[in-house]
């Protein structure tokens, strides 16, 4: 298939079906969930029978509308190949808010060529919130258009972060950020799941988000959602390599050059 403006924008729809179907199998299985059903990948790093579940149907339902793209997926249901099309699916972004009851998590889902998100689907699935952005086409919250923010300082902005949760090397900087943030905005949020946060962006609820040692599966569709959505994303140095660096800055574009500068003079 020759992917353009137009039909990604039909893919994309057919992509939120797909998430639709697994948040509804989330949904379902969370109701006689627990934490007994819990494995652990390292520390503080969980999956449970519903994210490897959910991971399934997404893959088979991508698998159908375009059975020529490749996958990242977190879970390794699918191998990695060097196909340059490719899936990148976190299967229930926030699986630790999951498995204790929290209502913070998301399907991510997105859709990269050479390494540039062509489709990106973020289906917050408490809120049967469907944040859906193609590439030229613009990002959408349940089918209406969204921009972000208009904050134009740091000082006026709501910010969005994760907390490290296996790799401290760069904790104690990550505090004193956290301490000078405190004082110098409207105020920090953590929900606790980084696809979630991107939309939030994306939609205008925060102003910028930004953390440190996360994967391709858990900002690669919120990128392109934040960028549709009119906002600025970059690694800590302010290249456009956010979705591998393990690295993000997600902001509207009025706030990224101050946030940039002011997270550089801590995160070093």
């Amino acid at each position: 298939m020759e992917l353009n403006t137009n039909n990604l924008k039909t893919l994309a729809k057919q992509v939120e079906e797909v998430a639709r179907v697994a948040g509804a199998f989330i949904l379902n299985e969370r109701k006689a969930f627990t934490t007994q059903k819990v494995e652990v990948k390292g520390h503080n790093d969980f999956v449970s029978y519903v994210d490897k579940g959910a991971e399934k149907l997404i893959v088979e339902g991508l698998k159908k509308l375009l059975p020529e793209a490749g996958f990242i997926t977190e879970e390794g249901t699918e191998k990695q190949d060097s196909n340059p099309l490719k899936w990148v699916i976190d299967p229930l972004d926030g699986t630790t808010n999951f498995i204790h009851g929290m209502p913070f998590f998301a399907v991510s889902i997105a859709l990269l060529q050479d390494k540039k998100p062509l489709i990106g689907i973020v289906y917050e699935i408490n809120q049967d919130e469907m944040f859906t952005a193609s590439l030229s086409g613009g990002a959408f919250l349940n089918g209406q258009a969204i921009s972000v923010s208009a904050a134009s300082k740091v000082a006026d902005s709501l910010l969005g972060t994760g907390f490290p949760y296996y790799d401290y090397h760069l904790l104690d900087q990550y505090l004193a950020l956290f301490k000078h943030l405190m004082k110098h905005s409207h105020g920090i949020r953590r929900p606790g799941s980084a696809a979630t946060d991107l939309a939030y962006v994306a939609c205008g609820r925060f102003d910028g988000f930004y953390e440190y040692s996360l994967s391709p599966w858990d900002v690669a569709a919120g990128v392109l959602l934040v960028t549709e959505a009119g906002g600025i994303v970059s690694d800590f140095s302010g290249e456009d390599e956010a979705i591998f660096s393990k690295e993000i800055i997600a902001t509207n574009p009025h706030i990224h050059s101050e946030f940039l500068k002011l997270l550089r003079s801590f995160m070093k």
